[in-house]
Parts: structure tokens; C-alpha cells; sequence
């Protein structure tokens, strides 16, 4: 980094993005992992657990409100801070009555609570994605990015195993609680956050919020060709994801402590990642980083093809599960990025919360094709498979370079009206 990519990290903007990443990850584990961990000590049968995993469901579905959050404006601090305000509050006094009712209250109770969470979780994704497009410029993107992604994973290592530490110690309503006091903390970041530059003006009625978005993204030149991106950039690194750990356990014997152990090398070879591709952004551009970052998580699948060649290795273990991680960081600050390039302000809410659901259906759908063609062919040319599923989607940004290059480019020096994302 040079001096200039050092004093951006002292914007408020910027700065700003660490804290809010990390409210906007805590919530998720706690309606996850860490959450099947409680039901599980709580005795629940494995049938009920599973049905738990339902409350999931609000964060593949909110772009069906995310109009709602495009439209109303709050009557305190504004358009985007007024809905954080809400759905943060709201999230910390959800998760304290989880906290306070537990699973003993009863299976439906405790999941309707959950629920709730994960509703209020998924709404506050929308507003702090809409937030963050609109409050940063786009040179800072791939920085914002990068600082989002080091808070959110702050935030999955303290809802996931200092939840569980503090659960094994103390009881599971206290580090719900807990949860529940650090999210209230963060009300005083969203006090603290500044207002974008330029006003952004609301949809001026409910048809509009809901219509508008799609037909602005889809007035564009080479929309469908956009989306189609949106799919298949990731798709290679989803779809080796999808089994990665099965093949590790099961494929590979390794325990699940020594997964626990590199998983958490990993971590910080996200981050790491992450830093590295924001601080690349604005000097290779976005069409050049993005190239450069696919090719590079599409070399990364082949690392598991290492070990599944090589069989039971810890150090090739932790190289591929390294690389891996320090690649889909840095294809990660990038892809953001370009999300937030294609977002109109007027409906960032609603436009990123759609980009983003048609960029999770290749995770969704990936996992049944995974299982069958590792029964078919194994572990071997399965990894073989995933890098070339990573080449139409880099086929396709060369194809784009133009547009993509455009919409990088679109907000510098203008104003909402002259631009139209």
C-alpha cells in the first residue's frame, strides 16, 4: 500500500466499514452453527434440528422487502441510518429474549424467535449493503470492501467460538446475551456513521420501489449478459465449496480438529486476501482485478487436486485451504465491488439485495451435482471439474470488459441524474 491507500483507511468512510461489517456477520451463526449447538445440548431430537435450519430461509428471500427499505424513509437519521438503526436495535433485543425463553420454552416458541433474528439479520444486510454503496466513492470500494469482509469475519470467529467458550462456561443464555450486548453496542456506530456526500432521492411510490429496480437494470446494454456474470464468477470457487469439507473428513481422514485448526488459518488468509485485492483495486482498475482474481480461485481448486493426488498431507492441507482463502478474499474485495458498480442509488437496497440472491443460486443448487459426480469419477477429477466450472464465468468478464469498465467508472465526477448507477 502507499501513503495514499494508508490515509484512506483514516476516512470516516472507511473507517467506519470495520464496525459495521462485524454487526452485520454476528447475527449469522447465532441462527446457524452456534444455534444447532445449543439445540443439541438442549436434547433435541435430530429431526427438529434440521427443521431449524429453515430460518435461514429470510436471507435468500429479502430481496422480497428490500423495496420496503428503498422506499420509507425513517424520520430519524436519514434513508439508510434510520433502517440500521432499527434492525440493529431490533436484533439486540431479539437475541436477548432468546436469550431469556431458550429452547426449553418450547420448539416452535424458539424457532419463531430465531426466526425473527434471521429476519431482522437479513433486513439489516440490505440496508448496510445500500449503505455502503452509496456512502463510498468508487475508488474506495475495493478498500471498503476489504475492511467489511476483515469485521464480518471478526465477527463469525466471536459468534461462532467465543459463543461456544463462553456457552461451555457460563450457559448458553449468557453468551446469548452477550451476543445480544455487543450487538447493542453498535447502535453507537451507526450514531457515528457519516452521511453520503450527495443526497439520494427515494422511489417516489411502492410500484416504483418494486418495478423500478428491475426495469432500470434491465434498460441497461447487456444486462442479461451482467447477471450471467453475476452467476458464474463465483461458480468454480462455490462449486469445489460446496464438498470441500466432506472431502476433507472423509476423503482425505483428516479429524475435525485438524480442520478446525487450518479453518482458522484460513480465516486470516481471507482477510489477508481481501486487503491485498482492495489495496490492488484502484490501481489495476475493476475489469483487470476481477480477471486477475478468477484465474487466480480457479489455480486455487487445483490445490485440492494436489491432495486428493498426493492423499493424507498436513502441510498440502494447509497450502490449499490457504490459497484457496487468500484467493476467494482477494475475488471477493473485486466482486464486491463490481456489485456495487451496477447499483442504481435511487435503489441500491433493492437492486444489491437481488445481485446478490442471483449470485447465491449457484451455492444453492451446486451441492446435489457435487455429490454425484464424486460418486461417479471422485475426488480427483471432481477438483478437475470445478476449475474449468470457473472458466465460462472468466470467458464471460473478457466479453464484458467494456461494460464492466463503465460501470466502474460511471459515478466518477457525476451526479445521480447524469448517472444512471
Amino acid at each position: 500500500m502507499n501513503d495514499s491507500s494508508i490515509r484512506a483507511y483514516l476516512t470516516p468512510r472507511l473507517g467506519i466499514m470495520l464496525p459495521l461489517g462485524f454487526a452485520s456477520g454476528l447475527p449469522l451463526a447465532l441462527t446457524g452453527a452456534t444455534l444447532q449447538a445449543w439445540l443439541t445440548e438442549a436434547g433435541m431430537d435430530l429431526t427438529t434440528i434440521g427443521l431449524f435450519a429453515y430460518v435461514g430461509l429470510p436471507y435468500t428471500l429479502k430481496f422480497l422487502w428490500a423495496p420496503v427499505m428503498d422506499r420509507i424513509v425513517p424520520p430519524w437519521l436519514g434513508r439508510r441510518r434510520g433502517w440500521m438503526l432499527v434492525t440493529q436495535t431490533g436484533l439486540a433485543l431479539a437475541l436477548a429474549l432468546m436469550a431469556l425463553v431458550g429452547p426449553s420454552s418450547g420448539a416452535q416458541v424458539f424457532a419463531a424467535l430465531a426466526l425473527g433474528v434471521a429476519f431482522l439479520s437479513a433486513s439489516q444486510d440490505i440496508v448496510y449493503d445500500a449503505y455502503r454503496t452509496d456512502v463510498l466513492k468508487p475508488e474506495e470500494r475495493g478498500l471498503g470492501a476489504a475492511t467489511w469482509v476483515m469485521g464480518y469475519r471478526i465477527a463469525m470467529i466471536a459468534s461462532g467460538s467465543l459463543a461456544l467458550i463462553l456457552a461451555s462456561r457460563m450457559g448458553w443464555s449468557v453468551a446469548y446475551l452477550c451476543m445480544a450486548g455487543l450487538m447493542a453496542l453498535g447502535v453507537v456506530t451507526i450514531l457515528l456513521s457519516p452521511e453520503p456526500e450527495e443526497a439520494q432521492v427515494a422511489p417516489k411510490s411502492m410500484a416504483e420501489a418494486v418495478w423500478g429496480p428491475l426495469t432500470e437494470f434491465l434498460s441497461r446494454p447487456m444486462a442479461l449478459a451482467l447477471l450471467g456474470l453475476i452467476v458464474l464468477y463465483k461458480l468454480g470457487d462455490a462449486f469445489a465449496g460446496a464438498l470441500t469439507t466432506s472431502f476433507l473428513l472423509r476423503g482425505m481422514q483428516f479429524s475435525s480438529e485438524d480442520i478446525g485448526v487450518v479453518r482458522a488459518f484460513g480465516i486470516g488468509a481471507t482477510i489477508l486476501g481481501a486487503f491485498i485485492g482492495g489495496a490492488l483495486l484502484p490501481r489495476m482498475g475493476l475489469f483487470r482485478a476481477l480477471f486477475l482474481f478468477g484465474v487466480l480461485q480457479a489455480l486455487s481448486n487445483l490445490s485440492f487436486l494436489w491432495l486428493a493426488w498426493v492423499g493424507k498431507s498436513y502441510p498440502v492441507m494447509a497450502f490449499a485451504i490457504g490459497v484457496e482463502n487468500l484467493t476467494g478474499g482477494m475475488g471477493t474485495a473485486a466482486f464486491v465491488a463490481l456489485v456495487m458498480s451496477l447499483c442504481n442509488h435511487r435503489y441500491t437496497a433493492t437492486q444489491f439485495a437481488l445481485l446478490s440472491s442471483v449470485e447465491a443460486l449457484g451455492r444453492v443448487f451446486l451441492g446435489w451435482p457435487a455429490a454425484k459426480l464424486v460418486g461417479l469419477a471422485g475426488w480427483g477429477p471432481f477438483f478437475f471439474v470445478t476449475f474449468l466450472a470457473a472458466l465460462p464465468g472468466l470467458w464471460l468478464l473478457w466479453y464484458l470488459r467494456k461494460p464492466v469498465a463503465d460501470h466502474a467508472e460511471m459515478n466518477v465526477g457525476r451526479s445521480e441524474i447524469e448517472a444512471p448507477c
